[in-house]
């Protein structure tokens, strides 16, 4: 795992956005295609918009989610009306390549399976997505992956739902489709996260983040967020 130092959360942003760019045209000239997954939050709001004017094969992009809180549709705790707001508002992204995980069905757990058979179709069997954004949280939980819930031990399904946790339940992608992604981002800024990404970049796996493979796996964090003298970051 690397972690590159930027100034600030803008940096980390436009660095995400260039970043998946990169990625994405890799990509498409690889297999065709870009899959990509990407979280919820401030910075990665603001990346979404950075992204959104980078020059991207966009007819060969599909988004999809990390996870989303069951809430309904517009909610503005749901990461898909950011998702909309930030980046569908702003690029040539057609509705059937946005693949918005299905939180208002009165059956969860059947909606967790469509969306998992979703993402084999999108990106095979076992799925491999192409990129993966994830954020970190004070707490040391990722996507919807939060300490002492049971969804972090499922390991027989790519996609779950978790309990209840500040305020809302939330559907989830799970540890092995995290783990089989081509590569993974995390965005991550400000004081309050130094400490859980001083354990991440030790490998810390009592800490739901430091579950997640750190292979293939880059940190763009600011220099609040990377202080910590264990981060060892690179700077730019």
């Amino acid at each position: 795992m690397k972690i590159e130092a930027l100034a600030d959360a803008d940096a980390v942003a436009r660095a995400g956005a260039a970043l998946t760019a990169e990625e994405a045209h890799g990509a498409v000239a690889a297999r065709g295609r870009f899959v990509v997954a990407f979280s919820g939050g401030r910075t990665p709001w603001t990346m979404l918009r950075a992204l959104a004017d980078e020059k991207m094969p966009w007819p060969r992009v599909h988004v999809v989610q990390v996870d989303e809180r069951v809430a309904p549709a517009g909610d503005p705790d749901r990461n898909l009306t950011h998702l909309r707001e930030s980046l569908l508002a702003h690029c040539p992204l057609r509705p059937e390549q946005v693949h918005a995980m299905p939180v208002e069905s009165a059956d969860l757990e059947a909606a967790s399976a469509r969306y998992a058979q979703t993402l084999r179709d999108l990106a095979g069997d076992p799925v491999v997505l192409d990129l993966i954004h994830l954020g970190l949280g004070p707490d040391g939980h990722t996507a919807s992956l939060v300490p002492g819930d049971p969804v972090l031990d499922v390991v027989d399904r790519d996609v779950a739902l978790s309990g209840v946790y500040q305020g809302r339940r939330r559907m989830t992608l799970t540890y092995p489709v995290l783990n089989r992604s081509r590569r993974v981002v995390w965005l991550v800024t400000g004081g309050d996260k130094a400490q859980m990404l001083a354990r991440l970049y030790a490998g810390d796996n009592s800490i739901p983040a430091g579950r997640v493979h750190r292979d293939r796996a880059l940190v763009l964090a600011d220099r609040a967020a990377a202080h910590e003298p264990g981060n060892a970051p690179s700077r730019r």
